[in-house]
């Protein structure tokens, strides 16, 4: 009685079940619509504001409830989508976008993405998909000769640099085997201008007692190399234990390079491990250009680099590198009895075994699938473009008398701000960036230095162009005089 009965629910479920499996005409009419939205985005792209405010229509657009029981239809559904996410906030994918570290996404991009997930293969061991683990360890070397790193580095794709930094100093702790209870005893050294996810990935991996030593910097917000050797050599003699020396490849805030040969030489000296976060600047190792500014990052133990930020393709795409493999395979690797399948296969070094991660997306196809159809030296004279429009774009604003830059671009991040009359810059930034961003012919972000409130334009976008740096300038000489 009881397995007749389970086969009348599965005829009644199965057919039920089986409507998510599309059919090629309601794959075609889905796919037809999904084009439809993203060509209407891209065509209105250039003429779109750099910021719109959150409203009552984007908050009434979503659908109330959120999903129901029963299929809606298509057309209304990816109108609310418009009217509710995609035509609010800012507008980071336009030329006109300077704010924060842009992060455009290549239409071969967004392809591999759809590619990936279709076939959604799974690379988390090398049994499960060797052609995909293959690629991703190819992409990575390909990344490291770049950066001056010998073949067979270990490596991982990641969600981006918050996740690889935490993934480097992991592999730090760990290469050191200190017990917790001398952790205090270590000492990090960094500066001010060190992106807040070094700290967190200290404190989540268990090293918030450590001690962090902030070293000082110069006129161009980059670590003063001196102050450095001077302070590993106090805290040696007071009996602390110099570990970790992080550098940055282009600062959030200034876009600033470290001296990364000099640090590598004192931190090879004292027996530190050296990690470079090159999250925004490491892409520019593709260039000539880039690849002086960066000069020493090949003496690191481990950096990071993000492809969502220098290579122009979506969020969500990070890289680390280790220059010892094995350094990482004694932080990452792991076995389990329901993995003993894909163990019994000699496939090498998984990536699980080199990251936290063991369940994990198809990211080398995104990153593989725009450099091979573009070709890199297309990559190459767009991030050369970028430093020289930053070049530009700091002469430029040097030009105008009511405004006041500063140094000028290690990268392609140019800082400035308003002078006043009334004798508060400070006020007077805050004021032309509201009129900035209320004007919308661009977008830019503020941030602090020290204590000073500093404007900043990140020349990043794989969008962004001489005519967009034109017409930034003609609004910042306009806005300034007014808000002096």
């Amino acid at each position: 009685m009881g397995a007749e009965s389970d086969l009348g629910r599965l005829a009644e479920l199965e057919p039920l079940a089986r409507r998510l499996e599309l059919q090629p005409a309601d794959r075609g009419l889905l796919l037809g619509a999904a084009e439809s939205y993203t060509e209407r985005f891209l065509t209105a792209l250039p003429g779109l504001p750099g910021y719109v405010e959150d409203d009552d229509a984007a908050r009434a657009a979503l659908p109330d409830p959120i999903v129901d029981e029963e299929p809606a239809d298509v057309a209304p559904t990816l109108a609310a989508l418009w009217d509710a996410v995609d035509r609010i906030g800012v507008n980071e994918m336009a030329g006109h976008f300077f704010g924060f570290i842009p992060g455009p996404a290549l239409y071969a991009s967004a392809v591999a993405d759809f590619m990936a997930a279709v076939t959604n293969r799974y690379g988390g061991v090398t049994f499960g998909a060797p052609g995909l683990v293959r690629l991703q360890q190819r992409l990575l070397d390909w990344v490291g000769g770049h950066v001056g790193y010998p073949p067979g580095c270990g490596g991982d794709l990641t969600s981006g640099g918050s996740i690889a930094n935490l993934t480097a100093i992991v592999t730090a702790r760990d290469a050191v085997d200190v017990p917790p209870r001398d952790i205090p005893s270590l000492v990090v050294y960094l500066t001010d201008q060190a992106h807040h996810s070094i700290d967190k990935a200290l404190r989540i991996a268990g090293l918030a007692a450590a001690t962090r030593r902030r070293i000082g910097i110069d006129g161009r917000f980059r670590m003063d190399t001196e102050a450095l050797e001077r302070q590993v050599a106090q805290d040696r003699s007071e009996g602390l234990r110099p570990w970790l020396v992080v550098a940055s490849a282009g600062t959030t805030d200034a876009g600033a390079v470290d001296p990364l040969g000099r640090i590598g030489e004192i931190a090879a000296a004292n027996g530190l491990w050296f990690h470079v976060d090159a999250a925004y600047g490491g892409a520019f190792a593709l260039c000539e250009t880039g690849r002086r500014r960066l000069a020493g990052i090949e003496r690191s133990d481990s950096l990071v680099m993000d492809p969502h930020k220098g290579l122009f393709v979506p969020y969500g795409t990070g890289v680390v590198l280790v220059k010892d493999h094995r350094a990482m395979a004694r932080a990452y690797a792991h076995e389990a009895p329901y993995m003993q399948d894909a163990a019994a296969v000699d496939a090498g070094v998984s990536p699980a075994d080199t990251s936290p991660e063991l369940t994990r997306p198809n990211r080398a196809l995104r990153v593989w699938l725009p450099l091979r159809l573009h070709g890199v030296a297309v990559f190459r004279a767009a991030l050369e473009e970028k430093l020289v429009l930053a070049a530009y774009l700091h002469a430029r604003l040097a030009a105008i008398p009511d405004v006041e830059v500063g140094p000028e671009p290690d990268l392609s991040v140019v800082t400035f701000r308003c002078r006043s009359r009334r004798g508060d810059g400070d006020a007077a930034s805050r004021r032309l960036h509201e009129a900035l961003l209320e004007d919308g012919r661009m977008f830019l972000s503020s941030t602090m230095i020290g204590d000073v409130f500093t404007l900043r334009m990140a020349v990043l976008n794989v969008r962004t162009h001489r005519e967009h740096v034109d017409r930034a300038v003609d609004a910042i000489t306009e806005l300034a005089p007014r808000s002096t």
